[in-house]
């Protein structure tokens, strides 16, 4: 059994102690977290994946793996902003169902590390990349389809521009951070003084601030203004309505780490400071990219044009979820599973992978990733210590 990583935070003397104003701990996390993924019926293993000092003395990764002895390519999953490995819950069954699958918490979110990242935008997103490298190096996957939602989405594509010898498919579910910010965006979508006043003067804020600011009540206040998300899980999660608040609060009440790297990395909340459309067109022209998107989404939907446009003679495949909003994946989680699958056969299937052209890159070979020690089991939270050392398919559903 190995350590946990203790990430309360420190006490504050006027208030009688942060961890006792916003009732936050990391065993009440575990412990919620433990209870949504009841629902998974595939055996998984909890652990925490030691990465070094990417950003903080000693970070480490949460993760969850499924079905690791398989042959197929490993999926990889990156959740969004405020998000967890709990979240994927309605998809793991058929993602896992014939492939290795590995949920992480990202750095900064979740039950990981919460160090200090840079102020500054593009450090923050090559620290993020580096710490996803750290962690694949950690757990020996040589190569992996890799898959990210909103901000994941952002990261992963980062992740794929520095080190497209490890992705053999890369799958954007509603990415953020791809297009620039319009110059016009007041007037283009219509908002009124107020909204526009109320905006500037909480721009200085991270996104979440108000679940720790209520304290005690950030659960009530996650249950009322969110109540869209408790019930999408409600054929899954037993009493969701009062579980995924909790998670979505004890995720979100301690230090906000990756919630301030994002804050650094925004231009707006809907936009990137350096966006990946500027970057696109060096993604590597072999790679293939899956785009999927919910018709009611707000996230801005250009990003498989962009795409297209970018890379001509590339291949993009772009997926629109009728009826999904931005969290496809529990919108129309069977659609979304299906899409996925299919981009992890044709990245199963891709016999040219072997064959890519990486410059200054370390050429991949095709190999299976080890299997763990005997210790990970279903509900154990261990630790992997550190070592030394274009054509487009367009398709509405």
């Amino acid at each position: 059994m190995g350590s946990e990583l203790n990430i309360a935070t420190t006490n504050s003397s006027w208030t009688g102690g942060w961890l006792s104003w916003t009732q936050q701990s990391d065993t009440m996390l575990r412990n919620v977290e433990k209870t949504i993924l009841s629902c998974v019926k595939t055996v998984y293993k909890r652990f925490y994946v030691d990465i070094g000092s990417v950003v903080g003395q000693c970070d480490k990764i949460w993760t969850i793996s499924l079905n690791d002895e398989a042959p197929q390519t490993p999926l990889v999953m990156l959740h969004g902003m405020g998000a967890g490995v709990a979240l994927w819950c309605p998809n793991l069954d058929a993602l896992a169902a014939t492939r290795p699958v590995y949920a992480i918490d990202l750095l900064g979110f979740g039950r990981s590390s919460r160090p200090k990242f840079s102020s500054d935008a593009e450090k923050v997103e090559a620290q993020w990349v580096e710490s996803v490298e750290e962690w694949r190096r950690e757990v020996k996957l040589n190569h992996f389809v890799l898959l990210g939602h909103s901000l994941g989405g952002f990261i992963a594509t980062a992740y794929a521009l520095k080190y497209p010898e490890r992705v053999r498919h890369l799958i954007l579910a509603d990415p953020w951070g791809f297009p620039e910010k319009p110059a016009n965006v007041y007037e283009k979508y219509q908002l009124p003084f107020w909204v526009r006043a109320v905006a500037t003067a909480l721009q200085p804020l991270n996104p979440l601030w108000a679940v720790r600011a209520a304290g005690p009540a950030g659960k009530w206040l996650v249950s009322k203004t969110r109540p869209d998300i408790s019930r999408k899980f409600m054929n899954y999660v037993p009493d969701a309505q009062t579980v995924i608040p909790e998670y979505l609060y004890q995720c979100n009440s301690q230090t906000p780490s990756g919630e301030s790297a994002f804050h650094t990395l925004m231009h707006g909340f809907g936009w990137a400071k350096n966006p990946m459309v500027r970057r696109v067109d060096k993604i590597h022209p072999d790679l293939p990219v899956t785009v999927l998107y919910g018709s009611r989404s707000w996230v801005d939907n250009s990003t498989g044009q962009l795409l297209t446009e970018h890379r001509p003679n590339s291949t993009t495949y772009v997926q629109v979820i009728n009826g999904a909003g931005h969290h496809i994946y529990l919108d129309k989680p069977d659609l979304f599973n299906k899409y996925v699958i299919e981009a992890c056969a044709r990245a199963d299937e891709d016999t040219s992978f072997t064959t890519r052209n990486y410059e200054n890159t370390e050429a991949p070979k095709d190999t299976n990733p080890p299997q763990k020690s005997d210790g990970d089991t279903l509900t154990s939270d261990n630790t992997i210590p550190k070592q030394t050392q274009n054509s487009t398919q367009a398709q509405t559903s």
